[in-house]
């Protein structure tokens, strides 16, 4: 790509605000310029009128996602969500909502066995690696046939965030696609002990609240799963090559391929989560649970403040109060945090398209995925807003597609998409912002790598072990296994790009 191309990249995520949206698990949770669309978040139809026509034939497509399992109400929703989408595009929907616990191992097995299914929601860590096992379609033309609308919807920059050696192999999704970091709080417990919580913005400063909250609660404070504190590397741009341990800072103008693992901003953060371990603040049981409780008086996730509110609180069960502790970034990785891929061997894959096209652009069927069953999960106010009922809905929204069609909540005091609009118009770009690493050389050690990564995450990241000793061995198997490869490789196509 040529200088003056990235500067207009640039350019445009410095004037996102005009039609831009904002993932996580803890979403609990993840832009548009002049040259992305004449389009934009007034697409979305309470009818539909935008999507392709149906020619009479009904075609039943299986998508599975990550969530929290399936809806008690599922087979009562599919009822009323199916007859719908088959008048629209001729299309039934099949979902397998898999519990956030299970979905490496699901994943896995997906993609490994060749299992039938028409989409699949991916995501930066896994999607190279996919892509390379032939998982997915090639779409970069069929999505232009056979979902414009959509195509022209999605800032063409996403597009170029998302391909692989020059392919686009996946739908992403266009909503929260700048990462911001919060720590949320149970204000009950913030204001019982008295917690300066607005003034800590750093997991060293964290300690002696923590402590003494333990004290207090005879109980950690901190309740992790498997997946421990991995954000504290996210500072990094891993270039899609979905190892953590990989990556250029992403302020480092120099653009410097580094083992995150050996910096020492990362070390330093790794001694205070040991610690934490140590002392009983982290669950002792984080290297092994799979999926960590509704409630929680303290976590890290990425969004934005006003989620605290309309998601973080409700989902919790109390009032959250939030304080940002990362830099708001984007990257090929913050857009590449939700995306949905076709089968390679899927038989309908022009209706799997015209089917999210329909998903994300006509706002009954986004608001039926993201609040569910109408009249049991939620209802439309008079004014055509949304009243939530419940929160007994377990699909994640942030997994589906855009924010920006979705109906507003009628209780919000103010328009929550509204703040995911600045902090993509005022996120910082990475240096790297629209690079992608060619992997056709180095898919064996990126494999391998991922693998020796993988199975030391876990004691890696909830502070299960002591983490210089630990990275060690971690660094001697990566070596191992073609890790300064994959940095040569990476440094060369870099240098290649930028250094002309």
């Amino acid at each position: 790509m040529k200088l003056r191309k990235i500067m207009a990249l640039l350019v445009v995520f410095a004037m996102m605000s005009a039609a831009i949206v904002g993932c996580s698990k803890t979403g609990d949770d993840k832009s548009s310029g002049s040259n992305t669309s004449n389009t934009s978040e007034e697409t979305g139809s309470k009818d539909g009128q935008n999507t392709s026509s149906n020619n009479g034939e009904v075609v039943t497509l299986k998508w599975i996602m990550v969530g929290s399992g399936m809806p008690k109400n599922y087979d009562a929703w599919l009822a009323k969500i199916n007859p719908y989408l088959a008048e629209k595009i001729g299309v039934n929907i099949d979902m397998e909502v898999v519990p956030w616990g299970d979905w490496d191992t699901r994943r896995s097995v997906i993609v490994n066995s060749g299992e039938n299914f028409d989409i699949l929601f991916t995501d930066g860590g896994k999607y190279t690696s996919e892509v390379g096992l032939g998982t997915f379609l090639d779409i970069t033309d069929m999505v232009k046939s056979s979902a414009p609308d959509l195509y022209s919807y999605i800032p063409a920059d996403y597009w170029d965030a998302v391909s692989v050696n020059g392919k686009i192999y996946s739908i992403p999704t266009y909503k929260d696609s700048s990462a911001t970091e919060y720590f949320v709080w149970d204000k009950a417990i913030v204001d019982k002990y008295s917690i300066d919580y607005q003034n800590i913005n750093t997991l060293a400063g964290l300690t002696d609240s923590f402590k003494k909250i333990k004290d207090g609660e005879g109980t950690a404070p901190v309740v992790l799963d498997k997946s421990g504190l991995e954000v504290i590397t996210s500072v990094y741009d891993q270039m899609g090559a979905g190892i953590p341990a990989l990556g250029v800072k992403f302020d480092d103008e120099s653009r410097k391929v580094v083992n995150v693992l050996d910096q020492e901003d990362v070390l330093s953060q790794l001694d205070v989560i040991h610690q934490w371990y140590k002392d009983g603040i982290i669950n002792a049981d984080a290297p092994a649970v799979g999926e960590t409780p509704s409630y929680r008086m303290f976590y890290a996730a990425q969004g934005w403040s006003g989620a605290a509110k309309t998601t973080w609180g409700p989902n919790m069960g109390a009032e959250a109060v939030t304080t940002k502790f990362i830099d708001t970034i984007v990257s090929n990785n913050t857009v590449r945090g939700s995306l949905n891929g076709i089968s390679a061997s899927s038989k309908n894959p022009e209706k799997a398209l015209q089917f999210l096209q329909l998903l994300n652009l006509d706002t009954k069927v986004r608001d039926a995925f993201y609040y569910g069953l109408e009249g049991e999960n939620f209802k439309y106010t008079a004014d055509g807003e949304i009243e939530k009922l419940n929160n007994d809905w377990l699909m994640a929204g942030y997994t589906q597609g855009t924010f920006f069609t979705l109906s507003k909540l009628a209780n919000d005091e103010f328009n929550q998409w509204d703040e995911v609009k600045e902090l993509n118009a005022n996120a910082k770009p990475s240096v790297l912002l629209g690079f992608n690493l060619d992997t056709s050389k180095i898919e064996s050690e990126l494999a391998n790598c991922r693998s020796v990564y993988e199975k030391y995450r876990s004691e890696l990241m909830t502070g299960a072990k002591e983490p210089r000793e630990l990275i060690k061995q971690i660094d001697s198997e990566l070596d191992a296994a073609g890790f300064q490869t994959i940095i040569t490789e990476a440094q060369s196509q870099i240098d290649a790009m930028y250094n002309k």
